[in-house]
């Protein structure tokens, strides 16, 4: 009997473990490249593009579309409003209701991003044929059931942080 028998090869994990890293290689890289253009970080870049695609859009609503906790995204956003990238202001739609939106500076940054905000990782998974998604969203699920000391809070931290310098998930940093 083949001590491999109902396993996957030794090699095959190998391979597998080569293509997490090419990933994460490649994300870092790009997120490197935002924030030499851009002059700040991925996960901010990507609070003003979506900003950009939703103008006056709410704390909780922007959280959502990132797939982010409120609080991390209320930290990115009073970032980027010290910074003099965005401002807030009494929503058209609903005067109770603050809306953000665009400062000149803010403008300025995404002008010079050299793709999507979200990063490259969000964008190929959006181009895959639902099939291949669904798929490879049964087989992670199954990846992570099998991993020890698993992080649960990174699921609601944006990549670029993660990519960056080291994170702080237990402060609830951006």
């Amino acid at each position: 009997m083949n001590i491999y028998e109902g396993r996957p090869s030794p090699l095959l994990a190998m391979e597998v473990l080569q293509q997490f890293r090419l990933i994460f290689g490649s994300m870092k890289q790009y997120f490197r490249l935002v924030e030499e253009r851009c002059g700040m970080p991925g996960s901010q870049m990507w609070v003003l593009q979506e900003i950009q695609r939703n103008p006056e859009i709410g704390i909780n609503e922007l959280a959502t579309r990132m797939g982010i906790h409120q609080s991390t995204c209320s930290l990115l956003v009073d970032k980027l409003v010290v910074q003099n990238c965005l401002s807030k202001k009494r929503q058209s739609t609903d005067q109770r209701r603050v809306g953000i939106c665009l400062a000149e500076k803010g403008i300025a940054a995404l002008a010079a991003l050299p793709g999507p905000a979200e990063g490259i990782l969000p964008e190929a998974l959006a181009e895959l044929p639902e099939v291949a998604l669904r798929t490879l969203h049964i087989n992670l699920d199954e990846l992570i059931r099998h991993l020890s000391g698993k992080d649960e809070a990174s699921a609601g931290m944006p990549l670029a942080d993660m990519l960056g310098k080291q994170h702080d998930a237990g402060k609830g940093q951006a």
